[in-house]
C-alpha cells in the first residue's frame, strides 16, 4: 500500500488543463460516439412531436438536461476503461498531476467534445419554447449543476468495477432511470403526486421541474421549489467534494 501525505493547497488540481486537452484529443477521434450521443433524446423528441406536439418545448428542455446528465455516463465508461483495460491511470498519476486533476480534467474534456449536440438543442429550445434570457441563464446554470453531479457520480462509480463487461448494463440502467423514467422529458404534473418529493430530489428531474415552473409547464408549491433547488445544490456540492476525496483516497490505496 502506498503511503502519501496530503496534497499541499498549492498543488491541488495541478495538471487539470494538461489532462483536459489530452482527453479532448482522445475523445475528438470518437466521431461515431458523438453522433450516437443524440440517439436517445432524438428518438424521444420525435415521439413527442408525433404523439403530443404541445409538449415539445418541455421535451427540448429535458433533452438538454438529459444530454448533460449522460456525460457522467461517459466519464464512468472512460475512467473505468483507462483503469481496467489500459492501466493508464497509474501512468498519468505517476507524474505531477493530482488525482482530482485527473478526474476533473477527464470530465471537462469529455464535456467539451459532447457539448455541441447540447448547444444545438439549446438553440432549438430558444426558438421553439421560446426561452427568455433569464430562463436561458437559469437553464444553463441548472444544466451545469446536473453535469457536475453526473460527472462526479460517474467517476466514483467507475472505481467499483473490476470488469468492463459489467459496466454497460448498470450505468445505462442508472442514467436512464434518473434521466428518462423520471419527469425530465415530460411535465412534473404527469408524475404521481405521492412520488413527486422523490423525483424532486433527483438532480435531472429537479432541474427540469424548476425550468418547467418558469416556462409555465408545471406548478410548484414554494416547498417544492425549495426542495428541488436546495436538493440539487446540496447533492451536487456533496458529490463533487466526495469525488475529490475519493479520487485521492483510491490513489493512496493502490
Amino acid at each position: 500500500m502506498k503511503t502519501s501525505t496530503p496534497l499541499a493547497p498549492s498543488r491541488a488540481f495541478a495538471g487539470t488543463a494538461a489532462f483536459l486537452w489530452t482527453e479532448v484529443l482522445v475523445q475528438g477521434n470518437e466521431r461515431m460516439a458523438m453522433l450516437t450521443s443524440m440517439v436517445v433524446p432524438g428518438i424521444i423528441l420525435v415521439f413527442v412531436e408525433i404523439l403530443n406536439p404541445a409538449l415539445i418545448g418541455v421535451a427540448l428542455v429535458g433533452a438538454i438536461l438529459f444530454s448533460t446528465f449522460t456525460m457522467g455516463q461517459r466519464v464512468l465508461n472512460e475512467a473505468a476503461y483507462l483503469r481496467i483495460d489500459h492501466k493508464a491511470n497509474d501512468l498519468y498519476l505517476a507524474g505531477p498531476m493530482t488525482p482530482e486533476a485527473y478526474f476533473l480534467g477527464m470530465s471537462v474534456g469529455i464535456m467539451i467534445i459532447y457539448l455541441a449536440p447540447t448547444v444545438f438543442l439549446g438553440v432549438l429550445a430558444v426558438v421553439v419554447v421560446p426561452l427568455s434570457l433569464g430562463t436561458g441563464l437559469l437553464l444553463f446554470a441548472l444544466a451545469a449543476a446536473v453535469w457536475l453531479f453526473a460527472a462526479s457520480t460517474g467517476y466514483i462509480f467507475s472505481t467499483f468495477f473490476l470488469d468492463n463487461r459489467a459496466i454497460w448494463a448498470y450505468s445505462s440502467l442508472f442514467f436512464n432511470v434518473f434521466g428518462v423514467l423520471a419527469p425530465v422529458f415530460y411535465p412534473l404534473g404527469l408524475f404521481p403526486s405521492a412520488l413527486r418529493p422523490i423525483v424532486l430530489l433527483m438532480p435531472p428531474s429537479a432541474a427540469a421541474a424548476l425550468v418547467q415552473s418558469v416556462i409555465g409547464a408545471a406548478t410548484l408549491a414554494p416547498w417544492q421549489t425549495a426542495l428541488a433547488a436546495g436538493g440539487l445544490v446540496a447533492e451536487t456540492v456533496a458529490v463533487f467534494v466526495f469525488a475529490i476525496y475519493w479520487a485521492r483516497r483510491t490513489v493512496m490505496a493502490d
